[in-house]
């Protein structure tokens, strides 16, 4: 089993604080421009984010 992660103090009030407020600020300049409803960016998002899920093993049985 893999231990637990968390990021550091320092690292939620630099690193994490500044990609959070990136990836919001691109979302928003996506909608601008494509004009498209929030459903679209959040398909996107899940998309982006299945990239980074922890791949398992389906089961033999």
């Amino acid at each position: 089993m893999n231990k637990p992660y968390s990021f550091s103090k320092d690292q939620m009030n630099g690193i994490v604080e500044d990609t959070y407020a990136n990836i919001i600020k691109e979302c928003e300049n996506l909608k601008k421009s494509t004009n498209c409803p929030n459903e679209q960016v959040v398909a996107l998002l899940s998309v982006i984010a299945s990239n980074f899920a922890t791949k398992t093993k389906k089961s033999e049985h």
